[in-house]
This record gives structure tokens, sequence and C-alpha cells, in this order.
């Protein structure tokens, strides 16, 4: 299933035919406890680490080990894990905060689409005043808990309600890793983004490793380069063979 969702992730395509198909047990799985989820979690990935660019993050992550990672999509219980993958943008974002920790250190960030929590978590080391994680997905919510756990700093405050074209917060740092795979969602943040700046005078940040979708926006003429990592080869042949990925500044002309 992994590599299914992995190529699915790259061209914007979710696991939709399925979902149409098994409706009822995926509207009964949203109603799972949040132990149920946590012992699933726990069950069903491998603690990693040093096989990225931030070997001093722990995550439970899905690995060729796990059941899951050949496992046929229609036994999945839940929604794409797309928490489960420690994706290049977000790594390189992860490594740039690490490195960097001023940009974070005693300021209030937004950690959207925030998947396994690994850009939270870096955000928290570097001394951020408030950290707040969203993603829709509520499995992504308890597996961002259990890893600030493991790496022992405090669970950002968790949203599971879509943050993108609703009334910005003040927020003084947005991170955004691998979120441009799709042409919608990618016109969807640029306004948001667009919003957040001119409001309350954000920095964004933007993580990606080269995608089609991301090189060929428009919001992509709008950027400037940070940082660029080379990314490790386990990452590397997870991905298509992306080599590296790129820390961006966005810097709209408003």
């Amino acid at each position: 299933m992994l590599r299914l969702l992995n190529g699915r992730r790259c061209i914007g395509i979710c696991f939709r035919a399925f979902r149409r198909t098994n409706s009822d047990k995926w509207m009964s799985n949203r109603c799972q406890s949040n132990e149920y989820i946590s012992r699933f979690i726990w069950e069903n990935t491998e603690l990693t680490g040093g096989q990225s660019l931030t070997p001093e993050i722990k995550l439970r992550l899905f690995t060729p080990n796990c059941r899951f990672w050949d496992e046929r999509p229609e036994l999945w219980p839940f929604d794409d894990p797309y928490w489960a993958i420690y994706w290049p943008g977000g790594q390189a974002l992860s490594r740039y905060l690490l490195d960097n920790p001023s940009v974070c250190r005693g300021k209030s960030v937004l950690d959207l689409g925030s998947g396994c929590g690994a850009s939270s978590i870096a955000a928290k080391k570097c001394g951020a005043a408030h950290v707040t994680a969203n993603d829709i997905d509520r499995v992504a919510a308890i597996a961002t808990v259990i890893n600030c756990e493991l790496n022992a700093v405090e669970p950002p405050f968790c949203v599971t309600d879509n943050m993108i074209s609703s009334e910005p917060q003040c927020f003084d740092v947005i991170l955004l890793g691998d979120m441009f795979y799709d042409e919608a969602l990618a016109t969807s943040l640029h306004s948001w983004l667009d919003l957040c700046i001119k409001r309350h005078g954000t920095t964004v940040l933007i993580g990606d490793p080269g995608r089609a979708q991301f090189e060929e926006h428009s919001i992509r003429q709008l950027l400037h380069q940070l940082d660029q990592f080379e990314l490790p080869k386990s990452v590397q042949d997870e991905n298509y063979g992306l080599t590296c990925s790129t820390v961006w500044h966005y810097q709209p002309d408003l």
C-alpha cells in the first residue's frame, strides 16, 4: 500500500474508488476511540530516526518491516496514512528549523498539513512559544502526540478542522511541507497565505522537493530560496528519484 500511496501523493490522487465502495466501513472507523487508534499506530509502525535529514527526531512510521508496507489498500481501516511517511519537503523544513532555531524561538507557529508532526517537534525543540499542528486526519493528530512523547517535547495544540480558507489567526510563522501536490489545493493555499501575510505579517516557510505541481504553479515565482538539502539515498528511492529538497520563504507582492 505504501508504494501506491507514495505515487498517488506525487500526482495528487487518493483512494477515491476504494472509499466509494467501502464507505460504511470507513465511516465506522471514523468513530474509533483515541485509545484504539493509538494502539493501532504502535502495533503497525516502527520507530525510525537515522534514515532522514533529522536523525535527532524519532518518529513512528511505515517501514518495510511493517504489515501495511505492501498490504492491499482495502485492508487499511482509516484515511490515507500520509502521517506514516516522513515526506521530503517536511524533512528539509524540519532540518532548516533545527539549524536555525531563531526562526521559531519565542514565536507562535502553525504547522499546516502537519502529518507525522516532525516540523511541530522541530519548532518545539527550537523554543517556539506556541505550536499548532493542523491536519484534517484525526489519526495524524494522534500520531503527532505519540511522536512528541518519543522526543520528550510537549505535544502541540492539534486542530483537525480545515484551516485553509478560514479566517486567518495571528501566527508569527506558518510551516508547509509537501503541501503543493495538487493544483487546486495549491491555488487555495496561495490565496489564504496571502491573506495571512496581509493581516498579520506572518512568515511563511515552504518545504518541497521540486514536484511538478509545485514547480509549475504561479506561487513558485514568489519564493526566495533559504536552503537546499540532499536527501538520503533511502528517501530518494522512496520518492521516485527526487534527490534534493528545498526550503523557501514565500514573499508575495501584496
